[in-house]
């Protein structure tokens, strides 16, 4: 069977079993492979013919994962790692190295905000954040000569923006560089952003691909389509020869495969944020139940959504699935069947109210986690963003009274009542 459904790959995908092996991805927990054949082993470290030969670069288990991963976004290859924090360094890395410059939406998950503007600055990669609303000229100034990469979130985090992510790829590509998108929140249940012309998608797995809150990780997942040699001059790494590998170059020697390859044999190799094979099999248990998941999510969500939208003691929210709501033509173009199930809003009162609105939760859990079976809620200026300043994060578009909710898998009528309830014991 060809162009399988996304349920079907997420149940089926990545794993095909032979005859009298076993049905489930098993868990290859080793951290080496034999060989009898010292040369077989030469021409692996060579990159000369594919194989396993110890765990940091590359797993059996971890293989069949990433590939039912990379079916679900129509990619041509994808790479698991060891957190979605290592997925969003790892692809932006490949790509560039001291004195580089990427342009980043400045609505983007905090923890990756302050990896770009502190943590990739003191590697010697600049970053210029940008407001993905802005128009086209304005985004265009932020171009450079050195600049490699462009990176936004389909859905951001916490705020909840939807990206226009076809417009994004069509100005990134007038610069000749590839456009990377964080499609964690979404899923490729809801959106697929290579179709819409991103070149990379990278994920935190831990969230609703995991679904459940067992095991951290991310991927990246390459479209294939982004031509390296037409812009070589931009991207020596993958362009020119590599003297670690005895002078291969990766762009002509691998061609749709060379960003995965290059990030698996030189990134992996020299950094190994590899994700557990133990933890990428709990991952795939996740992923056979993600399109159903996700249709619940979102029923739930807009529930809520609704609920809240309504009350008047909510001053604010941000959630594409209302039709009032200023991404709702992006969602419907991006995102028909649904964004995801985490809503932005605020109150109306101070900061203690937002508190103390969260505290009186019963069934909601105050937690840093985000998008699994159980609702959750977080206030992202005292917890995930505290790093941020009150500057940065306005400029994220992060109010100091954003409360995420993280609308789980409940039944919706116990989720209204115990929000209805919160909101009466602190307004």
């Amino acid at each position: 069977m060809k162009d399988k459904k996304t349920g079907t790959i997420c149940v089926q995908g990545g794993w095909q079993p032979k005859n009298g092996e076993p049905r489930q991805v098993p868990v290859f927990q080793s951290t080496t492979f034999k060989y009898d054949d010292s040369d077989q082993m030469a021409r692996l470290f060579d990159l000369e013919q594919s194989g396993y030969f110890y765990t940091r670069l590359a797993n059996p288990t971890n293989d069949a994962v990433a590939t039912k991963i990379a079916q679900l976004e129509g990619g041509v290859a994808a790479m698991l790692t060891s957190s979605g924090q290592a997925a969003s360094f790892f692809a932006v890395f490949n790509l560039c190295e001291a004195g580089d410059h990427i342009i980043s939406a400045n609505t983007i998950y905090g923890g990756t905000y302050n990896l770009f503007g502190v943590t990739l600055k003191k590697m010697g990669i600049e970053c210029t954040f940008i407001d993905p609303d802005k128009d086209d000229a304005e985004i265009e100034a932020a171009f450079r000569p050195n600049t490699k990469c462009v990176f936004g979130e389909t859905i951001s985090n916490p705020g909840c923006n939807v990206f226009d992510i076809e417009r994004f790829a069509n100005i990134a590509h007038r610069h000749g560089v590839p456009l990377i998108v964080d499609n964690t929140f979404a899923t490729p249940v809801n959106c697929r952003p290579i179709e819409w012309g991103a070149d990379i998608v990278t994920h935190s797995t831990t969230k609703y691909m995991d679904g459940h809150g067992t095991a951290v990780g991310g991927c990246i997942v390459d479209s294939g389509n982004f031509d390296w040699m037409a812009h070589a001059d931009k991207f020596p790494g993958l362009c020119t020869p590599d003297e670690s590998y005895h002078g291969l170059t990766y762009a002509t020697a691998f061609g749709k495969l060379a960003f995965i390859t290059k990030a698996t044999a030189q990134l992996m190799r020299d950094l190994g944020s590899i994700q557990s094979p133990q933890n990428a099999f709990l991952l795939n248990m996740g992923l056979e139940s993600l399109h159903v998941r996700m249709q619940r999510h979102c029923a739930n969500a807009q529930q809520v959504a609704e609920f809240l939208h309504s009350d008047p003691r909510v001053g604010w929210i941000n959630y594409a699935g209302l039709p009032d709501n200023k991404y709702y033509p992006l969602a419907q173009k991006y995102l028909p069947n649904g964004t995801c199930g985490v809503i932005a809003f605020g109150l109306k009162g101070s900061r203690e109210e937002a508190i103390r609105f969260m505290d009186s939760l019963k069934l909601v859990s105050i937690v840093t986690h985000v998008a699994d079976a159980k609702t959750c809620v977080l206030h992202p200026a005292s917890h995930t963003h505290r790093q941020l300043s009150d500057q940065q994060l306005r400029e994220a578009g992060i109010a100091p009274d954003l409360i995420r909710l993280s609308v789980g898998l409940e039944d919706i009528s116990d989720i209204l009542a115990d929000l209805r309830q919160a909101l009466d014991a602190a307004l």
